[in-house]
């Protein structure tokens, strides 16, 4: 996993939760890296995992629901760094169905060792999208909450269904509808 994704991790408990919680995350997980990241360097999933579990066992917000705030906070990341890419889209819908073939063609690019999940768009209207979401590390709710603020930033609204395939979130189905 990028250290990106660490670091921006980071930074959003540390301005929700306080240094202190930073702390007692990195302390409470036995961690290869010691809890240092570097935007640039490759982690392992399980120390997120353990970073999350800890969080969420700490303040008691289930680890989805830590994972839908951390990829709004991550999206603003996205918007700063890459405004390039965000301004090749007029229309939320036609952003998302271009993950796979568009957007993770260009964080390749960035990080060539990046391990990204898979979107298989099944079925594209003007106001709808039906997804496939395939990734080991199941963190689908990390993807719904990208969704979500990819509609904000285009000024539009949608409900998003989550339909697991695989019980263990490996395998989900998004249903998105504009409001």
């Amino acid at each position: 996993m990028k250290g990106i994704v660490f670091t921006e991790f980071l930074e959003l408990v540390e301005d929700k939760f306080g240094l202190e919680m930073v702390d007692y995350i990195i302390s409470n997980s036995n961690l290869e890296s010691n809890g240092v990241y570097t935007s640039v360097g490759t982690y392992k999933f399980s120390e997120m995992l353990q970073l999350l579990q800890h969080l969420s066992a700490k303040t008691d917000i289930s680890i989805d629901d830590l994972l839908l705030v951390y990829a709004e906070h991550f999206f603003s990341v996205l918007e700063d760094s890459y405004p390039g890419l965000l301004a090749t889209y007029s229309d939320p819908i036609d952003m998302l169905a271009s993950i796979e073939n568009h957007i993770h063609v260009e964080v390749r690019k960035i990080y060539p060792d990046a391990e990204l999940p898979t979107f298989e768009v099944l079925e594209k209207t003007d106001d709808s999208l039906i997804m496939i979401y395939k990734s080991s590390r199941a963190m689908h709710h990390f993807g719904l909450g990208l969704m979500n603020k990819t509609f904000e930033h285009f000024n539009s609204t949608a409900t998003i269904q989550l339909e697991k395939i695989k019980p263990d979130g490996t395998e989900v189905k998004f249903l998105i509808n504009r409001n």
